[in-house]
């Protein structure tokens, strides 16, 4: 079990507690620890350069002779490295030094990701984006855990303002990278790493000490055996939503420079989408605080369904607005997702947190050769209508998941206000 500690008290936004400092008190308005805004910082630089690939698709293709089957194979070993290998990183994390993880990690995206430019061959580009998906591994299950601890009374406003941050670094990455590439060349792709990097100094430098604490064990695998039902549940809900997120955002820019666009205006309409989903990640997270993980989860899947189904038969603003919105309701979902996992089993914080985001993700991440397959033969946008109907399927898994007075109190872990002091992770 881990130990954040040496957290200042002054000079930022603190975690709401009761007058008498009794945890699990109504928070007075949106506040939260300022740790959780340099863990959004981070998040933006991780997931940020973790969006370099897909943006530059059309560029690498013909440079590199890529299929899309290749590229989807590609992007595949990516998601592997970046996401299931989390798994092994949550592990560590709550056993280890959680700030090693939390400073190797985006050092190690950032450095290598932003030479795939200078990939002379797809093997090159394949140790590249394995390389930048570990470092993404490493730092997101105790990025997650901080988070959802230092959310007090309001876990899904922190994770909310923690994943935001990584879906705007993700949105503003195609933004940033593609047009760069396109005006100067890929050769030139190093240079990116600079503003990265930047961003990362500001997190090393602020971050508080996190040391290990050798008092208390962490719990077991056999720990989470009692919550295997709803955990599954809510796994295969990531798994559902990533399939259709995950072919939507690598598949979307090949299929509109085929129509006709530029690079740097399908990646605008990429980073639109994704900034939409950013917005809703942002306010999922304090709708299922206020209404309920489960309510939020099943009505967001099945609003988004419609808007992903119709956005791949429209042209021009329609197909970007459409789609937009269908992002909005889509990532809405993550944030609960995460919460409400870590308040279903609170034991081992960071093992369950790289379930739902990095093994969750994954696995939906291990389809995208397949998609690619299937749009290679079928046309993209068929493929993508056809997925578009997945989240149908995730809103009706929330149906067996408890609800709020099934939980009660008991499975939520609140902090006091003395976590501004320490707080157990």
């Amino acid at each position: 079990m881990s130990t954040l500690s040496g957290l200042p008290d002054t000079g930022g936004t603190r975690l709401a507690a009761g007058a008498d400092g009794t945890a699990g008190a109504r928070p007075r308005g949106w506040v939260l620890h300022r740790t959780v805004a340099l863990l959004a910082i981070a998040h933006l630089a991780v997931d940020g350069y973790t969006n370099i690939y897909a943006p530059l698709l059309p560029l690498l293709i013909p440079r590199l002779g890529m299929s899309l089957q290749a590229a989807g194979a590609l992007a595949m070993l990516f998601q592997m490295a970046a996401s299931v290998s989390q798994l092994a990183f949550g592990w560590l994390a709550d056993r280890w030094h959680p700030r090693r993880l939390l400073v190797l990690g985006p050092l190690l995206t950032v450095g290598t990701l932003s030479f795939i430019g200078w990939a002379p061959n797809l093997w090159v580009l394949g140790l590249l984006l394995v390389a930048g998906g570990l470092g993404s591994a490493a730092f997101h299950p105790p990025a997650a855990t901080l988070a959802h601890k230092l959310g007090g009374a309001r876990p899904g406003l922190s994770m909310s303002v923690y994943i935001t941050g990584g879906t705007i670094g993700f949105a503003l990455g195609p933004l940033t990278f593609a047009p760069i590439a396109e005006r100067f060349g890929l050769v030139w792709t190093p240079l990116l790493a600079l503003p990265g990097l930047a961003l990362v100094f500001i997190f090393v430098r602020r971050i508080p000490p996190v040391t290990l604490a050798t008092s208390h064990r962490p719990a077991s695998w056999s720990a989470l055996r009692p919550y295997t039902k709803p955990l599954f549940l809510l796994w295969l809900i990531v798994v559902l939503r990533t399939i259709t997120s995950m072919a939507f955002a690598t598949f979307v820019p090949v299929m509109l420079t085929r129509r006709g666009l530029g690079v740097g205006m399908a990646a605008a309409a990429v980073s639109a989408y994704l900034l939409a989903s950013g917005l809703g990640g942002f306010l999922g997270g304090p709708a299922g605080d206020r209404f309920g993980a489960r309510r939020v989860i099943a009505w967001s899947l099945v609003a988004a369904a419609p808007f992903m189904i119709v956005a791949p038969m429209l042209d021009g603003l329609a197909f970007a607005v459409v789609l937009a919105i269908g992002g909005f309701f889509l990532q809405s979902t993550l944030p609960v997702n995460v919460t409400f996992a870590q308040t279903i089993a609170p034991v081992s914080a960071a093992t369950v947190s790289s379930l739902m985001m990095g093994v969750a993700w994954g696995t939906g991440g291990l389809t995208v050769p397949l998609v690619g397959r299937l749009a290679d033969g079928f046309g993209i946008e068929p493929v993508l209508i056809a997925l578009a109907f997945l989240p149908l399927l995730g809103a009706l898994c929330t149906i067996p998941l408890p609800g709020r007075r099934e939980i009660g109190g008991s499975g939520e872990q609140r902090i006091s206000g003395s976590a501004d002091r320490e707080i157990r992770a």
